[in-house]
């Protein structure tokens, strides 16, 4: 197994998690919060598919498919379009709501299938290119792939923490 491989495979674990948080579950279930400061399984996917789809496309030298499939304008969010949710408060995670877990899963699986086909392109020293100068040191591809996982991984494990604790109600 290569670099790239196991990349796939830790993006694949994200989609499994990801889907066992959303499927199945009503408009009210993704955007219930546990209490008024939390996040919602709606806004957490969502967040998570922001920052992989824009990561991603800066690193691929591409736009964002948030932009170029018309998801921002399916979601019809009161945000920017360049928002990813970072630095959101509580009213504008109460501001992400989907009518389904339609919008949330198509939208995630787009970004996910793009990834995919991102790191299948991804050979040799790939991983050691810089991407990021303004930091020190500079960051380079392989240290912003890890970047995303750990976001994503952390937000989905929320989002099925969130659901089993909507399920024990």
């Amino acid at each position: 197994m290569n670099s790239a491989d196991i990349l796939v495979e830790a993006f694949g674990r994200i989609k499994e998690t990801v889907h066992a948080a959303v499927e199945g579950l009503s408009a009210d279930d993704l955007s219930a919060r546990l209490d008024a400061g939390a996040n919602s399984i709606a806004w957490l996917v969502w967040h998570l598919t922001r920052i992989q789809d824009d990561h991603i496309a800066d690193v691929a030298g591409r736009d964002q498919i948030w932009l170029t499939e018309g998801w921002a304008d399916r979601f019809g969010l009161p945000f920017e379009d360049a928002d990813t949710g970072y630095g959101h408060g509580d009213d504008d995670v109460a501001a992400v709501r989907v009518d389904s877990a339609e919008p949330l899963l198509g939208y995630y699986d787009a970004v996910h299938d793009q990834t995919l086909g991102y790191l299948g392109r991804l050979g040799g020293h790939a991983l050691d290119r810089i991407v990021d100068d303004r930091w020190s040191p500079p960051v380079t591809l392989g240290a912003r792939l890890i970047s995303v996982l750990a976001e994503d991984l952390q937000h989905a494990g929320q989002a099925a923490f969130v659901r089993g604790a909507l399920e024990r109600r």
